[in-house]
């Protein structure tokens, strides 16, 4: 399947909120505290433009399976969210989501991302890396203790 990203819409929020809470929601027994994806204001995230989905398939019917929140920034394209729901997962919908911000990066002309992950969720560690990402710091913001990380753009080769 081709999993083609668009830009999410008024009619998607409600399937936003459902595919971040199912994508989140095991992590608060883990950090404990619910996940800053889960708390955001989805239809505020969407009307700004800031959405990106994927549709595909979840029980047989047509369904977002996945997104990501991004923000320009000056100097960065800022990675806020990303969330497959996990009947979508091993599906190439993460894949697919991460060269998508960075073709987004590169069309908007800026030469990296950024992101964080809070570093309860292990998991992460070990895939940002494995997408050219590097740890840049470990702080805490509030009750979150997060692991930032960048991944610089070559403009010269496409994602």
């Amino acid at each position: 399947m081709t999993h083609t990203v668009r830009r999410a819409v008024a009619a998607d929020v409600p399937a936003v909120k459902s595919v971040t809470d199912a994508a989140y929601h095991h992590y608060i027994d883990r950090i404990g505290v619910v996940p800053a994806p889960m708390e955001a204001d989805h239809g505020a995230e969407v009307a700004a433009g800031r959405v990106y989905v994927v549709d595909g398939e979840r029980g047989g019917a047509p369904a977002v399976v996945g997104l990501v929140v991004v923000e320009p920034r000056e100097d960065h394209l800022f990675l806020d969210s990303i969330a497959v729901h996990p009947d979508a997962h091993g599906q190439g919908v993460g894949r697919r989501l991460l060269a998508f911000v960075d073709e987004h990066a590169r069309v908007l002309g800026l030469p990296e991302v950024r992101l964080y992950t809070n570093a309860m969720m292990w998991e992460n560690q070990e895939i940002y890396p494995r997408y050219g990402y590097e740890v840049v710091e470990r702080r805490v913001d509030g009750p979150y203790d997060r692991i930032h990380y960048r991944k610089r753009l070559s403009s010269d080769r496409p994602a």
